[in-house]
């Protein structure tokens, strides 16, 4: 006797998250983002996105990590409730203000000690990519970047990745004003990493958590 293949999932037959997954899922997505954030920071690094933005003016001025992610990400919440409506909107807020949050705490926390660039690059966009994927599948976001790759598919017609990448490739450029070269490789290297997560596991053709 041989079994069947478990069909695949469709929309109709697609759980709904309860509340409590949705509020743990928030948490731990936040969490693990803004570990690979601190990794990253530790390892002088940036990556794509308002994330390696705000490692950048980290590294150009010195202010708080937590605090400038804080303040660049929050004006894009405008444009993600004119999009997606008030719920996405506060669940990103909610998002933004726990990646900061950890973000801070980090540095408290840990035993900072020696953390080779290649190392801090790899794990620090893993991590990231990886929690971003829980905040994704539970109809969150981090805002930033990727609204406005949202916004240009849907009112120009250009694709939401090559929007996403082109803005990710001019902040890991403007960190040669900052970071050394090779670090700026490995970088762009660890940004593509992270894009690769995503891909290939934020399908909706694949995943119907709602």
């Amino acid at each position: 006797m041989t079994l069947a293949p478990p069909r695949p999932a469709t929309e109709a037959g697609a759980l709904r998250h309860r509340p409590i997954e949705d509020a743990l899922a928030l948490l731990i997505g936040t969490f693990v983002v803004s570990l690979g954030m601190h990794l990253l920071h530790a390892a002088h690094a940036v990556t794509g996105g308002t994330a390696g933005l705000a490692l950048l003016l980290t590294y150009a001025t010195g202010a708080p990590l937590g605090v400038l992610y804080l303040v660049i990400t929050l004006p894009f919440l405008i444009i993600a409730y004119r999009m997606k409506g008030w719920r996405f909107t506060v669940r990103t807020l909610l998002a933004i203000t726990l990646v900061s949050v950890f973000t801070s705490v980090h540095p408290v926390l840990l035993v900072d000690g020696p953390l080779t660039g290649g190392y801090g690059v790899l794990a620090g966009n893993l991590l990231a990519g990886l929690g971003m994927l829980v905040i994704f599948r539970h109809g969150g976001s981090l805002g930033g970047f990727n609204t406005i790759a949202l916004i240009a598919q849907e009112r120009l017609g250009v694709k939401a990745g090559l929007v996403q990448s082109g803005l990710d490739c001019v902040v890991i450029l403007v960190s040669l004003s900052v970071v050394p070269p090779l670090t700026v490789a490995l970088s762009a290297a660890g940004a593509m990493l992270l894009g690769l997560v995503l891909g290939l596991n934020h399908r909706p053709d694949r995943y119907l958590g709602r």
